[in-house]
């Protein structure tokens, strides 16, 4: 049986929740490209990452994809299909060869009939994750783009083994992650780059000035 990551959603859960999801756990090997399941699939299952990277995008009313942000190992998504088995809201696929674990609501449900207080930490933790995605929403709608570009980088430099190594990611697909244009994100990169917080090339972006970019990531709160 492999354990469920103690992080993320499920930092805050009980001994007893862990022990239960791991149980129902099975394992999935995915390789780069593969989709886990897209937008608009029927809710059916949490995941747990257990190795690689895995993209978070979706399709706006445009149909212009936009990329969310990328997931690494330890963190855990899906799970408001435990509770409700509408449409997922974003498209998960693997960025590299990675490995998930599954549980699926049905058999969490099982459990819950036979465990009822389980229940309680799975609503409680459910509460955190919903406070969670406000304040994202309220970035995405209500942040300038700058700000909203330089948390994203901090975020992006963050998931690496050593944030200073290059995000190799192209301005298109920063622009994407921001919901901003291309030319909107290579102005700005253009000016973080010329005050050398930013080393910015074809092969991706690499940050110079930590401290200067954290500033204006919290530039919002002066």
């Amino acid at each position: 049986m492999t354990a469920f990551p103690d992080s993320g959603f499920l930092s805050e859960a009980s001994d007893g929740l862990k022990a239960m999801l791991s149980a129902q756990a099975t394992e999935i090997a995915l390789k780069r490209g593969d989709v886990l399941f897209e937008q608009g699939d029927e809710g059916d299952a949490l995941f747990a990452i257990l190795e690689g990277t895995l993209e978070v995008s979706f399709l706006a009313m445009s149909g212009r994809k936009l990329s969310l942000t990328l997931m690494r190992p330890g963190e855990v998504f899906g799970e408001i299909a435990l509770f409700d088995s509408g449409p997922r809201t974003a498209t998960i696929a693997a960025a590299e060869p990675s490995r998930v674990l599954r549980v699926r609501q049905g058999d969490v449900m099982d459990q819950i009939r036979q465990h009822p207080d389980l229940a309680v930490d799975l609503i409680r933790l459910a509460g955190l994750r919903m406070r969670w995605m406000g304040s994202q929403l309220n970035e995405q709608v209500f942040l300038p783009m700058p700000i909203r570009l330089a948390r994203k980088l901090l975020h992006l430099s963050g998931l690496q083994d050593d944030p200073s190594t290059r995000i190799t990611l192209s301005q298109s697909e920063l622009a994407e992650f921001v919901g901003a244009t291309r030319e909107a994100v290579s102005k700005t990169i253009s000016t973080w780059k010329r005050d050398n917080v930013v080393e910015a090339s074809r092969g991706g972006l690499m940050i110079h000035d930590f401290q200067a970019l954290r500033e204006l990531a919290e530039s919002d709160l002066i």
